[in-house]
């Protein structure tokens, strides 16, 4: 069975609001695609958080014919306070905030951010040193972030 790409990012978003709730964080998706996904309300912040989520299925060869890799595009017209990049098939969920996201991209052609994650340790560096693995965004896990993002 495939899924299309609106059930998948339906899946990744309801995955987000699961793990939100789990923490006493209320959430609701948006009705329209405006660049926020969902509204976030913890109790131990002042205001809501906005969050966009994206979404993969599976890692997916790296440039069509590499290693297994994960990556997401982001329009740079940043309108959600915060990113909550999900992998279903493992399933993780990292969050980065919008001021993050720029440093954290590998690339930013045509008004786009592309965040790329291998998934096998084992790929080399890039010359620029970025994050590239998987592991490198330990930090970025959900489990890592919720607390400071959303008290």
């Amino acid at each position: 069975m495939s899924l299309s790409k609106a059930q998948i990012g339906r899946c990744g978003e309801l995955l987000v609001q699961f793990m939100l709730l789990k923490h006493g964080i209320d959430s609701s998706p948006l009705t329209t695609d405006v660049g926020v996904d969902l509204v976030a309300y913890s109790p131990r912040q002042p205001r809501a958080v906005t969050v966009q989520v994206k979404t993969n299925l599976t890692p997916k060869p790296g440039g069509g014919k590499g290693k297994p890799a994960l990556d997401w595009w982001v329009k740079d017209e940043l309108k959600a306070d915060i990113f909550a990049f999900v992998d279903l098939k493992s399933p993780r969920v990292w969050l980065v905030k919008s001021s993050e996201l720029e440093s954290l991209s590998q690339q930013h052609p045509a008004g786009r951010f592309h965040l790329y994650m291998a998934v096998d340790r084992t790929q080399t560096p890039r010359k620029d040193r970025k994050k590239k693995c998987a592991d490198d965004f330990h930090e970025y896990l959900f489990k890592n972030r919720v607390a400071e993002i959303f008290g």
